[in-house]
């Protein structure tokens, strides 16, 4: 029966050259593992196999990393069971191949999809496990890795308008890579992150074994929720704690320019946002615009909240607590909640919630070329240190770049900062991402783009967290260092200069715990975390 397989295997149309030994030991291996010669067809693509490409673009969201340049792995293993996993996990050990785990394809620099090592490697693509099960009367719900945010978000609507859960607004996010770095979203004020509100999980670690909360013990049940993903192992399935939302939540829209004294709005929303009651959640989106008055660029600062309640309610306490700002009723809509994440997301009014449900939609930061990083500020930033970093936003490269300040407080406040692998918390007034874009035809000349973002990010160096300069390890950004490899070592000197900015004192106790479930470095990329040897 083997050798059977194993013609199948080398038969369907791959290519597995003489420098591509590896690949065919891979599925020879994998041949041994599986027990179903028609489901590893459907299962494993390869180079030749005719949908390799589509498989693996299928969800590559940032388009830097989708050129012909960019490595490609071995293999794609597109698993519908955990043992598909397991043997995935097994044959990769055994053959000395790097992993990468895919659940949405977000990674902002590529590393559930590629990598800038030149190692052989082969992804598994979680797109198969998508299963939702919401339990209304317990407001808990067990989603599979590879679902997306979206797909979470519709099925709980579908069943109640009074549940919700903490994570983003980018619906086309997987759930596993949002999960495993924390997740901000227009309820963590309240509730906190997507990763603080997880109760379960379900792991394959390092040695192919499956282990739930209580089999994985306290440390790697702490690490998984927001010590970055790829480090741990591969989490099938999250339980998670939903949380009480109104039948109608407001949200609000305020748009203003450079000339609508945007300026000093922006300068006293960063002390008053964060005392804002919990249930509000505001933001402000700052991008350059062309003046609906004279067509000349501006800047325009687009201000963003969600609050839990009515309009009424609204309206006045925002007249208390920043009458400058001018809302009114006609800035505001009363939905749902799910109907908020569509309109935070897409600015557009009356989608239907089947929209949750389209992985491919396009943003700044989903299928499209761009580049990120991020900061958190912990003082105000002076008006003339606005005024300062305005000009960068006229320069030809900044045609689509958007700037984006989240308010902290509320619930982030309460919880320490070692109570959860991700220590931004309290004295934090807001973070920032900063978000470049550009068009294909563009990309020959991605780095001008990607030295625009070096140079807002240096710019704003004075003004926010230092020693360390913190950074949101779900807004990877390798610019702040990487991890080099020798053979299955990984160094930590050169990993704790970007976990600190990612973990801060929480990257010793990840390091710790990656020390003892999975001492040999298998799950491993350009910032996973390493053992200590």
């Amino acid at each position: 029966m083997f050798p059977f397989l194993v013609l199948i295997l080398l038969s369907l149309s791959w290519r597995i050259s003489a420098s591509a030994q590896p690949a065919e030991e891979f599925l020879r291996c994998l041949s041994l593992r599986f027990h179903n010669s028609s489901s590893i067809a459907k299962l494993v693509y390869t180079y030749h196999n005719s949908s390799y490409s589509s498989v693996l673009k299928s969800s590559a969201q940032n388009f830097r990393f989708t050129t012909p340049s960019t490595p490609t792995p071995l293999a794609i293993v597109t698993p519908f069971h955990a043992s598909h996993i397991q043997a995935t996990v097994y044959c990769c050990r055994k053959h000395g191949l790097q992993v990468r785990t895919r659940s949405g394809g977000h990674d902002f620099e590529g590393l559930s999809y590629t990598t800038a090592y030149k190692v052989p490697f082969v992804v598994i693509d979680l797109v198969n496990l998508q299963s939702v099960q919401v339990n209304v009367e317990k407001a808990t719900a067990w989603v599979e890795s590879g679902a997306t945010v979206g797909e979470l978000y519709y099925e709980i609507a579908r069943k109640t308008r009074t549940l919700a859960f903490p994570a983003g607004i980018g619906h086309t996010v997987g759930i596993g890579g949002q999960l495993s770095g924390g997740g901000l979203g227009p309820l963590f004020q309240k509730y906190g992150l997507a990763s603080d509100n997880v109760i379960d999980a379900r792991l394959i670690d390092a040695y192919g074994r499956i282990l739930d909360k209580k089999s994985m013990g306290k440390d790697l049940f702490w690490a998984i929720r927001g010590g970055g993903g790829g480090s741990f192992g591969i989490v099938l399935a999250w339980k998670l704690k939903l949380v009480p939302v109104p039948a109608n939540v407001t949200a609000c829209t305020v748009r203003k320019t450079l000339e609508q004294n945007a300026t000093k709005l922006v300068h006293q929303w960063q002390s008053i946002a964060r005392k804002f009651p919990k249930e509000i959640q505001s933001s402000i989106a700052i991008a350059r615009v062309s003046s609906s008055e004279d067509g000349k660029m501006t800047i325009q600062a687009s201000y963003g909240s969600v609050f839990l309640g009515s309009i009424d309610e609204l309206i006045p306490l925002m007249e208390e607590k920043f009458p400058e700002l001018g809302l009114v009723k006609e800035d505001c809509l009363e939905m749902s909640w799910a109907e908020s994440i569509l309109y935070g997301a897409l600015s557009i009014i009356g989608l239907p919630l089947e929209t949750l449900l389209n992985r491919t939609q396009k943003s700044a930061l989903s299928q499209t070329f761009f580049k990120a990083k991020s900061d958190f500020v912990k003082q105000p930033i002076s008006e003339s240190g606005f005024e300062g970093l305005w000009p960068k936003f006229y320069e030809d490269e900044a045609k689509s770049a958007v700037m984006v300040l989240v308010a902290y407080g509320g619930k982030m406040d309460e919880i320490p900062e070692t109570e959860y692998p991700y220590p931004h918390r309290a004295g934090n007034l807001y973070s920032i991402l900063y978000v470049v874009n550009w068009e294909e035809e563009e990309n020959k000349n991605s780095e001008k783009f990607m030295n625009w973002m070096r140079r807002v990010y240096s710019y704003m160096t004075p003004y926010v967290s230092k020693s360390p300069r913190e950074a949101y390890v779900n807004y990877r950004d390798l610019d702040i260092g990487t991890n080099k490899f020798n053979h299955d070592k990984g160094s930590y000197t050169e990993a704790k200069v970007w976990g600190l900015k990612y973990f801060k004192n929480n990257f010793d106790k990840l390091v710790y715990v990656k020390t003892k479930v999975d001492p040999q470095n298998f799950f491993k990329h350009e910032q996973s975390i390493p053992p200590l040897f």
